[in-house]
C-alpha cells in the first residue's frame, strides 16, 4: 500500500510497527480484518509537532487531510456517557448539538485531558479512535468517513497513522454522523 497524505513522511505498515502505537491501538490493529489493517500505514515524528496546525506545517501535510478525535463527554442525571467524535481537522465537533443527540444527554462537553488519558491508555494529542474503550461510540462525520485518506493519532505523540475514511467505520461502534464536523469560524 502506499500513502499519499504522508507530506515528507514516509509510512510503513502499522501492523509491522507496534513500537510506534500505543498498547491499546497496536491491540485494535491486531483484531481488525487483515485486508483492513493493511490499509493503515504508521510514520514516526517529532513529539512535540503532535499537534495538528504545527504537524501540518512541520511535514507538509495538508490540514483537509488531517482528522481530529475528540473525546467527549456526556450527562443525563447521574449517567456519564462517552464517545470519540472524528471530524477533519479543517472543522470542529458540533458537541452541543450532534454530539448531545446522538449520546441522548442533557450536557455534553470535552472530556478532561487527564480523563481521556485515564479511560483511553493513549497520550493526550495521539488519542485516536483504534483502541477505544468498546462501549464507546466512535462518530464519524461524513467528510472524514468519504476521504480517499486522513491522517489521525497513533495513540502517543511520536507518531500518526494514516489510512482511508472508510477504514474508521470498520471499527467497532464506528457511524456516520451528518453534520458532525461544522466549519470554523
Amino acid at each position: 500500500m502506499v500513502w499519499s497524505a504522508t507530506g515528507s513522511l514516509t509510512a510503513q505498515p502499522a501492523a509491522h510497527h507496534p513500537e510506534l502505537l500505543a498498547a491499546p491501538v497496536a491491540e485494535a490493529l491486531r483484531l481488525l480484518a487483515p485486508g483492513v489493517a493493511a490499509t493503515i500505514g504508521v510514520a514516526a515524528i517529532d513529539p512535540a509537532l503532535a499537534d495538528t496546525a504545527a504537524f501540518c506545517e512541520r511535514y507538509g501535510v495538508a490540514p483537509d487531510a488531517s482528522a481530529n478525535c475528540v473525546v467527549v463527554k456526556g450527562k443525563r442525571g447521574g449517567d456519564v456517557r462517552f464517545a470519540a467524535c472524528m471530524v477533519l481537522a479543517t472543522t470542529r465537533a458540533d458537541v452541543n448539538g450532534a454530539v448531545r443527540r446522538r449520546l441522548d444527554v442533557r450536557s455534553a462537553s470535552f472530556a478532561p485531558m487527564d480523563e481521556a488519558v485515564a479511560l483511553t491508555g493513549m497520550e493526550y494529542g495521539g488519542i485516536t479512535p483504534l483502541g477505544l474503550p468498546a462501549d464507546w461510540p466512535i462518530l464519524v462525520d461524513a467528510a472524514v468517513a468519504e476521504a480517499s485518506e486522513v491522517v489521525i493519532g497513533g495513540g502517543v505523540r511520536g507518531s500518526k497513522l494514516f489510512l482511508p475514511g472508510s477504514a474508521l467505520l470498520a471499527l467497532p461502534g464506528a457511524e456516520v454522523v451528518e453534520g458532525l464536523g461544522r466549519a470554523l469560524g
